[in-house]
């Protein structure tokens, strides 16, 4: 497949080490007869006189050129069959075509071979199958000139032979390989668990395909032409009141009480509370130091629990404060505050409903909406340790906020802001009153 013309043209501007090369003299072959060994001196002597010097000429890789693909073909068909009766060759010499990516830090390649007429080509690519393994040695070429008594030693494309599969040539192959070649890892994952893992594993990831699934690009191209060609009565969108879907945890706005506003069992479930027990047993073991591992609010708010008398209502607290650690640790997992939670253990059942609620199932990043909600869920434990009258000075310290901005969060859950001696506290009236959303007014011309 012009090898040799390549070759030369690799030759021309390449830095080259060279070296002598001589072959290695044969061992002398001794033949035993009885008690008697007897050496053939001439066959030495005529391995003397054959002695070939070679000289060595290693190419070294060029980030502006390719180089030599090496490939194989999985199949018996071999494009340089040679006829034993007539001595010609018996196919067709095929086409080979070469496909690279386009961002070219990817060192991603794919081979085609097509042979003329028939139905079938070979197609190999050295990031899938059996290249996608992991990988301990080194390939070369080399390539020996007899008459001029040199070797050539070229290296492999991205140190990857390629193993060449048939396919049959149809449309709907050409669209599964361009498909395949898009496949992000996690995609690459879930068609991989289908083949090979578990009812239960499958039955789980089909649920989550449903749960994110996204509309098609043709039909919500169409949708948009449709949408683009009605008529929108804007004076009757401006007489109408929004409703606001609040990124806030679940409320009661007619409730009497400001606890009942925010309800606890729908903040935490009730299987959860089993797994909530750290700051409760911390506290019967009677130290007076809390760690530097808990947030700043939960070590100022220790000494509020020991004064509680009755067990169950400290109990309950206990939990409140143990789940607003896990959360507060779990937001600085995802950000660049991963040293202070690396250590902290979540349990998997919290773990894992942390994960559907707050994270983005694309990125392993907390989307700035799933944030605020997270904290709006931190700030409303927070309200129900200090009996909803609290101050948010250390509270901003653990979210790694400033006061004013995280004011904004309280009055978004219906707090009300007031200054009380020398600092500013929050508190929940009942029933809750939302800000409302201001509209901007036309200035008359």
């Amino acid at each position: 497949m012009g090898g040799e013309d390549m070759i030369d043209h690799l030759n021309e501007e390449e830095e080259e080490e060279e070296e002598e090369f001589n072959t290695p003299e044969p061992l002398e072959k001794k033949q035993r007869k009885g008690k008697e060994i007897a050496t053939e001196t001439e066959t030495e002597d005529q391995n003397r006189d054959k002695k070939i010097r070679l000289k060595v000429t290693q190419i070294r890789e060029r980030p502006d050129r390719i180089s030599p693909i090496v490939a194989y073909f999985s199949t018996s068909y071999d494009p340089c069959e040679v006829d034993p009766e007539t001595g010609e060759k018996v196919h067709e010499t095929p086409k080979v075509t070469v496909y690279k990516h386009k961002d070219e830090t990817k060192k991603r390649l794919q081979v085609v071979v097509s042979p003329p007429g028939a139905n079938v080509e070979f197609v190999g690519t050295n990031y899938t199958g059996e290249q996608a393994a992991m990988q301990t040695t080194a390939y070369a070429l080399g390539v020996v000139n007899r008459e001029k008594k040199t070797i050539r030693i070229f290296p492999v494309a991205h140190n990857k032979i390629i193993r060449l599969e048939p396919r049959i040539k149809t449309e709907e192959a050409n669209e599964e390989e361009a498909s395949d070649a898009e496949l992000s890892i996690r995609d690459r994952l879930s068609k991989t668990n289908q083949k090979y893992s578990t009812k239960k594993v499958v039955s789980r990831d089909k649920k989550k395909r449903n749960l994110n699934l996204g509309d098609d690009a043709e039909t919500q191209k169409f949708l948009d032409g449709k949408l683009n060609e009605l008529d929108i009565n804007t004076g009757a969108l401006e007489g109408t009141s929004s409703t606001v879907a609040r990124n806030i945890p679940p409320y009661d706005a007619s409730a009497p009480s400001p606890r009942e506003a925010y309800p606890l069992d729908k903040i935490i479930e009730k299987g959860e509370w089993n797994f909530l027990g750290d700051i409760y047993r911390f506290l019967q073991q009677e130290t007076e130091a809390a760690p530097d591992s808990y947030p700043f609010f939960v070590r100022n708010r220790l000494y509020k629990l020991r004064d509680i008398k009755d067990d169950d209502e400290k109990q309950r607290v206990s939990g409140v404060l143990t789940f607003l650690t896990h959360l507060i640790k779990f937001k600085d997992r995802s950000s660049m505050n991963f040293e202070s939670a690396k250590n902290h253990r979540i349990p998997d059942i919290i773990h894992r409903k942390f994960i559907s609620m707050f994270k983005d199932p694309e990125s392993d990043r907390i989307p700035v909406e799933k944030s605020n909600l997270l904290t709006s869920y931190v700030l409303v434990l927070s309200l129900h340790v200090d009996n909803f009258k609290t101050d948010p000075e250390d509270i901003a310290k653990d979210l790694r906020m400033s006061t004013v901005d995280l004011r904004k969060h309280f009055e978004n859950l219906g707090c009300k802001i007031s200054m009380e001696k020398t600092a500013r506290v929050a508190t929940l009236p009942t029933p809750l009153s939302f800000p409302q959303i201001r509209r901007r007014r036309k200035t008359q011309k």
